[in-house]
């Protein structure tokens, strides 16, 4: 394996609906994970996590961003385009 990886997430047009569903579902399942990560430190350490205390409302904000986005009645008949990579990098720490 390469010390860095470029993987396709996304990749294609979209409706509306579609653009909502697929963008909701991603930021979702990242809250969530955050959300379960506060949790578990708190049940752990007795404390918040502090990146996922900072993320979640980030996420929460792009989210709505998008939302907006594609909510926006300028576009209401539009197609979208989804691209999204996944870049992973092997650090040597």
């Amino acid at each position: 394996m390469n010390k860095r990886e470029k993987l396709t997430l996304i990749e294609g047009k979209f409706t509306g609906e579609e653009t909502k569903e697929i963008i909701t579902s991603i930021f979702s399942s990242k809250i969530n994970f955050h959300n379960l990560k506060n949790w578990s430190s708190n049940e752990r350490y007795g404390k918040d996590d502090e990146i996922a205390q900072s993320r979640i409302p980030a996420l929460k904000k792009e989210m709505e961003r998008v939302l907006e986005i594609v909510s926006d009645k300028k576009v209401k008949n539009k197609r979208f385009e989804i691209t999204s990579h996944i870049n992973i990098s092997i650090l040597d720490e």
